[in-house]
């Protein structure tokens, strides 16, 4: 498994609330990916994205093993994600300052030639191959609801003026609901993690172009933040891209 990582403040934010973790865990196989969004205030949404990161890693590590099924490995993640959030809510109810704090939460793990997808918010999982872009993940948001009740298309989503607004996070609440997906992963194709930041200025067609089709896959993210650049990045950019080997 190739992985290459970024992340970029952006040309608006004074502060960069995202955070990732990467772990390839040799002993079982594994690769592990995460990417969070944090929000509540600089300081907070900060340390709400990095304790999601730490502790979902460090608790889907404590109970991975090689013998592990896709579906067993669903139901790993989604505790870890559970624990992530109890994390985060936690924290928040330490001081007055963290009240509200939170982040979304998007994560990866090959399983042989499988990636289990979890997610809560609206930071997303692609799979990208020389066939097209295909989004795994569902946002948890307000306009995501209002494209699945047909107010609005999918392309006026992406300038909606409350498109931000989320309906599920990790930490505002004791318990976060978490959505988890199996998918195929053959030799040559890819998982793209990726926050609203990437998500709000880059167009599928533009991530699968320069993913399938651009000018080498080690400045493939460099050349996608290029383009969120150029389209304002008004909020933090961030994305892991996993290859299957």
């Amino acid at each position: 498994m190739k992985v290459w990582e970024m992340t970029d403040i952006g040309l608006a934010r004074k502060d960069n609330q995202d955070a990732y973790g990467v772990e390839l865990r040799t002993e079982t196989g594994h690769t592990i990916c995460v990417v969070c969004d944090g929000m509540g205030g600089a300081a907070a949404g900060q340390l709400a994205s990095q304790l999601a990161v730490s502790t979902f890693l460090q608790e889907l590590k404590k109970v991975l093993t090689a013998e592990m099924t896709p579906e067993q490995l669903r139901e790993a993640s989604s505790y870890a994600v559970s624990l992530a959030n109890r994390s985060v809510y936690e924290k928040s109810e330490s001081a007055p300052e963290l009240r509200g704090m939170g982040t979304t939460l998007v994560s990866a793990v090959t399983c042989g030639g499988s990636v289990v997808i979890s997610n809560v918010g609206d930071s997303r999982a692609y799979r990208v191959t020389p066939d097209g872009i295909t989004r795994i993940t569902k946002d948890h948001s307000l306009v995501e609801s209002m494209v699945d009740r047909g107010d609005i298309t999918a392309e006026e989503a992406r300038r909606h003026p409350n498109r931000n607004l989320i309906t599920r996070a990790l930490g505002p609440d004791p318990v976060a609901d978490c959505d988890g997906y199996i998918t195929p992963l053959n030799p040559g194709e890819y998982i793209l993690l990726c926050t609203d930041g990437l998500i709000d200025t880059v167009t599928d067609q533009e991530m699968l172009f320069e993913i399938i089709h651009g000018d080498g896959q080690d400045t493939c993210l460099q050349r996608l933040l290029e383009i969120a650049k150029a389209h304002g990045a008004p909020d933090n950019v961030t994305a892991v891209l996993m290859q299957q080997e």
